[in-house]
């Protein structure tokens, strides 16, 4: 099984305490190194969602709006990059 970018970053840096998002580890795309968050790509999670629900785009894109992109868990809280446009 290939290796996620995830897999990746988790393996370079074992002694980091990494805060993940639940499900959404495909759509992982690099971590920011002064603050080792994961930085996530929103168009991947949007993705992940449909592929997991029978929501529509826009629907994902309401749902992650509301229950994920705006939540803050903390000095941690993963970093959402806009690449929907």
């Amino acid at each position: 099984m290939k290796n996620t970018v995830l897999d990746d970053i988790i393996e370079s840096f074992p002694d980091e305490d990494i805060l993940k998002a639940d499900g959404f580890d495909k759509a992982v795309i690099g971590i920011e190194l002064d603050t080792m968050r994961l930085i996530y790509s929103k168009l991947k999670c949007i993705e992940v969602i449909m592929l997991t629900s029978d929501l529509t785009y826009d629907e994902a894109v309401e749902f992650l709006d509301f229950n994920v992109f705006g939540s803050y868990v903390g000095e941690l809280t993963p970093i959402w990059c806009d690449d929907t446009l």
